[in-house]
C-alpha cells in the first residue's frame, strides 16, 4: 500500500516579499511564487507522483499553490480540502507589520523570541504551540485516516503549520523544529507505516 504525504508551503506571496508578518492576512503570489508553484508541480510530475486528495488551508495563497501544482500534474479535478485548521501561524497585532518596523516598536530580542520560541506568543496571536494545538488534531482526526487508508495526500499549507506538522512526523524538538527553515514551493515528500510512522523522507527544494 503506498501511505503517501507531500507536504508543500505556498510560494512567495507579496507580503513575503514586503518583509511583512502575514499571518491570517490574505494576500496573493508573487510572480515569483507563481512561478514556485508551477515548478513545485513539475518536480513532482517529474518524479511520478499521483494523488487522490489534497488538503489545504482557507488562505488563498496556498489555495493558488495547489491550484497550479495540480495543473501542472494535470489533476484539477483531486478532491479538495479546505479549512483554516491549516492556516498559518496568527500573528496578531504583528500582522502586516514590516519586520524591521516591528523591532523599532518592540526592539530586536522581544520580536526574535516572538519569531522563534515555541510557546510565546506576540500580541492578540499565537505562539507555534498555539498553532500545533489546532494544526495536529486536524492532521489526526482528517489527513492521517486518509493516508493510512492508502490515499496519496497532498498539503499546501505555510511555514508555522507546516513546522508543526514536520515537528510531529520526524519527531524533532521545539528547539530543533524552530531551526528548520521550509523553501516556498519546495515539497516534502513523507512515506508512512501502518502506523503513521515515516519511513522514508524526501525534500525536493533546489
Amino acid at each position: 500500500m503506498d501511505r503517501l504525504l507531500v507536504l508543500c508551503r505556498h510560494g512567495e506571496s507579496e507580503w513575503n516579499k514586503l518583509n511583512l508578518f502575514t499571518g491570517w492576512k490574505d494576500p496573493g503570489l508573487t510572480e515569483k511564487g507563481v512561478g514556485e508553484a508551477i515548478a513545485a508541480g513539475r518536480k513532482l510530475k517529474a518524479k511520478g507522483f499521483v494523488f487522490d486528495l489534497a488538503y489545504t488551508s482557507a488562505l488563498t495563497r496556498a489555495q493558488k499553490t495547489l491550484d497550479l501544482i495540480l495543473t501542472e500534474l494535470g489533476q484539477t479535478d483531486l478532491p479538495i480540502t479546505r479549512d483554516q485548521a491549516l492556516n498559518e501561524r496568527d500573528y496578531g497585532d504583528l500582522s502586516g507589520l514590516n519586520k524591521d518596523e516591528a523591532r523599532q516598536k518592540w526592539g530586536d530580542e522581544q520580536v526574535h523570541i516572538w519569531r522563534r520560541s515555541f510557546d510565546v506568543p506576540p500580541p492578540g496571536g499565537e505562539s507555534l504551540k498555539d498553532t500545533a494545538a489546532r494544526v495536529l488534531p486536524y492532521y489526526d482526526a482528517h489527513i492521517l485516516p486518509d493516508v493510512l487508508a492508502g490515499k496519496r495526500v497532498i498539503v499546501s499549507a505555510h511555514g508555522n503549520s507546516l513546522r508543526a506538522l514536520i515537528m510531529k512526523l520526524e519527531k524533532l524538538t521545539p528547539e530543533q523544529i524552530l531551526k528548520r527553515e521550509l523553501a516556498t514551493g519546495a515539497p516534502i515528500v513523507y512515506r508512512l507505516d501502518g502506523e503513521g510512522e515515516v519511513i522514508a523522507h524526501e525534500d525536493l527544494a533546489g
